[in-house]
């Protein structure tokens, strides 16, 4: 039983306050990749340079990922991101304001950074004290939005250009900064003033998360032995945190990998990774598909991936409910059960598959989603006490970015392959069966799960 006191509700504003910078940081990641060739026409520059707005975002964002958990313990999860959500908007008025690519580039890198803890922090403060909930309002918007958000940010960039990509996020960022204050002031703890920074864990595990991160997704592109360098650091950096992490001194790690002692919160995170492999790489695999395949538009694109999103939204409520009744692992299980049969779908699509059939088929994909991702929320945080809520969070989004950003390296190399030897669509097929396997071990795994009460709160806004 959860003894903590109940939080007051959101209120709409508040609620879209903490949802509207995860959408914006999310999105603002997928949208620019449409802007490039117009970014480079307006601002003389050449392509490779200005593929650095893209590169330079991510590298900083991974790396802004390692600050989260000492942002969340020493000023409050709520104080904390309304700090880096004026920030980013702050950010992107500077992007839009750019004079020229290397300007661009800066305010890009600075937009990732604190975009980065956006995610942990708002997610810690959806999910409330420790319950791992999240309103159904705020999963349908998380969730949707980068699905759809690249399809409008494409018809924003064609009606007005590339800077109304960023000019869009002052307005939005001003209205959700309201929101969040306003949670800041009805439900915010001042954190720990006394909290320190562990300096030299943080200059390690940052660069080591942004190389790692980088070197993966440059390698779908330009193969692992040329970013060989890149990810090999990386990987050695994370390594040497490991090390650091773990001994005992007065200073807490940057990121607490202590929760990790713990079989089933550790499980849990593997398990976090494995979803998000099948989660991204899909989302990689189906618009090359519909792009590559079919001709499809980007606007059609975003929406044939849109039902996806709101089911998923709606698979995180009935999560929520079936959590508080029956036994976690079974309810992860039968997730990553479905999750497999559904992605082995994939092996129906053809080349003249409508569009609608593909948006179909993927619903029950999002289906599944919902009930494993609420689920190994819960395993994640119940019965955490506040104060390593932040770093829980933290190795949650670390574990859905790397394994994201490795996952669709790895099988964006194993689709290239395929089609090469054999056809796009059966390359599809290929690595549909694929991620399926890898979505089926993820259920007999679930069964090592032990059970863990689920505590019953009204509260939904969070912890801070």
């Amino acid at each position: 039983m959860d003894d903590r006191p109940e939080t007051p509700p959101l209120s709409p504003l508040m609620l879209l306050g903490l949802v509207a910078g995860p959408v914006l940081s999310m999105v603002d990641s997928a949208v620019v990749n449409v802007a490039v060739p117009e970014i480079a026409r307006d601002l003389g520059g050449d392509l490779p340079t200005v593929q650095w707005t893209i590169s330079g975002y991510l590298l900083s964002m991974a790396a802004g990922l390692a600050a989260s958990a000492y942002l969340g313990r020493r000023f409050g999860l709520l104080r904390a991101y309304s700090w880096v959500l004026a920030a980013f908007t702050l950010a992107s008025a500077l992007c839009a304001l750019a004079p020229g690519v290397q300007a661009l580039i800066a305010a890009r890198a600075l937009q990732g950074l604190v975009a980065a803890p956006m995610v942990p922090l708002a997610v810690g403060m959806l999910l409330g004290r420790g319950a791992g909930k999240m309103p159904v309002t705020g999963g349908l918007i998380f969730f949707a939005a980068p699905a759809i958000g690249p399809a409008l940010g494409g018809l924003l960039i064609s009606a007005y250009g590339w800077r109304s990509a960023f000019l869009i996020n002052v307005p939005l960022g001003l209205v959700a900064l309201v929101g969040a204050v306003r949670a800041a002031r009805s439900a915010g703890a001042p954190g720990d003033r006394g909290a320190r920074l562990d300096v030299p864990g943080l200059m390690v595990l940052a660069p080591g998360l942004a190389l790692t991160a980088y070197g993966t997704s440059e390698a779908a592109q330009r193969g692992w032995p040329s970013t060989a360098a890149w990810w090999a650091t990386g990987v050695a950096l994370l390594a040497v945190y490991v090390m650091w992490a773990r001994r005992e001194r007065p200073v807490r790690p940057v990121v607490d990998l202590g929760l990790l002692a713990d079989p089933r919160r550790a499980l849990a995170v593997a398990l976090a990774g494995a979803a998000s492999v099948v989660l991204f790489a899909v989302l990689f695999l189906v618009p090359v598909f519909l792009r590559g395949v079919q001709n499809a538009s980007t606007t059609l694109t975003g929406l044939v991936l849109l039902p996806q999103g709101l089911v998923m939204g709606l698979g995180m409520a009935l999560g929520n409910r079936t959590a508080e009744r029956f036994a976690i692992r079974g309810i992860v299980a039968f997730g990553m059960a479905v999750l497999a049969a559904s992605t082995g779908l994939l092996l129906l699509l053809e080349a003249t598959t409508p569009s609608w059939a593909t948006a179909l088929l993927l619903c029950g994909r999002g289906l599944a989603l919902g009930f494993t991702v609420q689920p190994l929320t819960i395993m994640l945080l119940s019965g955490l006490p506040d104060d390593r809520v932040p770093d829980a969070n933290t190795l949650y989004s670390i574990s859905q970015r790397l394994a994201g950003s490795v996952g669709i390296a790895l099988l964006a190399t194993f689709y290239s392959s395929h089609a090469i030897t054999g056809s796009p669509v059966d390359a599809l097929h290929a690595s549909g069966l694929l991620l399926s396997a890898v979505a089926g071990v993820g259920a007999l795994a679930a069964l090592a799960l032990r059970h863990t009460p689920v505590p019953r709160s009204e509260g939904v806004a969070a912890q801070a």
